[in-house]
């Protein structure tokens, strides 16, 4: 019995650090869901809890964002999935950060908090083409899959399929299996593919993550649930 009472004690300080707040919704225009772990999706508003583990699935028209623990933030555009694979972050204890986003489709721009000033190397976006590194930044990537095309180019036409990057300050570190870059502000950047090295390119060929100013302004707009301050719903 006694063996019995310590796994159960032990599981359920398992499912409360599982449980733990990673971020909150702060700003919502459209319709953002999550799906954890084996629980049915749920319709997510304006302050509804990010937990680390969390798929986050932007819709059509849909602009969210989020602020985390360490008060770093990440907007999501239209027809994104965002899996919040690792979030860890104690203020008192820099040897613990450890923070892993990956991005499966969509686009991104991302302000970084503490953890990336302080700790450059536990702040990684993972993506299909390349893992992105943080060094105290404000940037923004954009994952084309033959779905882009709406984004505005100086040609006219669609941006090719692969990721493009933009920094607006400080530097990401782009790389994979076929090599690695550094952007830095005011630099533009594009992956082809996984085994396609990373590369800059040219400011009039790069593409810029751009967000509507009313999700700066926590204005509901858009259609669909999840605005404003209704509550979480199954969907």
């Amino acid at each position: 019995m006694h063996k019995l009472l310590l796994l159960i004690a032990a599981l359920g300080i398992a499912c409360a650090a599982q449980a733990q707040q990673a971020g909150v919704v702060t700003h919502l225009s459209g319709t953002l869901s999550v799906k954890r772990a084996e629980a049915p999706p749920k319709i997510l508003a304006v302050k509804s809890e990010v937990k680390e583990g969390d798929l986050l699935t932007t819709e059509d028209d849909t602009y969210a964002r989020i602020k985390f623990a360490d008060n770093s933030e990440v907007v999501l555009r239209p027809n994104t999935q965002l899996k919040v694979e690792n979030y860890s972050f104690n203020q008192a204890k820099p040897e613990s950060d450890n923070v892993l986003f990956s991005m499966l489709k969509g686009g991104l721009r991302a302000v970084t908090g503490l953890i990336g000033k302080r700790n450059h190397d536990k702040v990684n976006f993972n993506t299909a083409t390349a893992t992105i590194g943080i060094r105290g930044t404000h940037w923004g990537m954009l994952q084309c899959q033959n779905d882009c095309g709406g984004v505005p180019t100086t040609s006219g036409h669609p941006p090719p399929n692969g990721l493009h990057l933009d920094v607006a300050s400080g530097a990401i570190l782009v790389h994979n299996g076929a090599g690695q870059v550094q952007l830095n502000a005011g630099q533009f950047g594009f992956v082809a593919s996984a085994t396609t090295p990373p590369a800059i390119v040219p400011p009039q060929q790069g593409i810029q993550v751009t967000m509507p100013s009313s999700i700066s302004q926590n204005k509901g707009g858009g259609h669909g649930i999840g605005k404003g301050g209704q509550g979480e719903c199954a969907l």
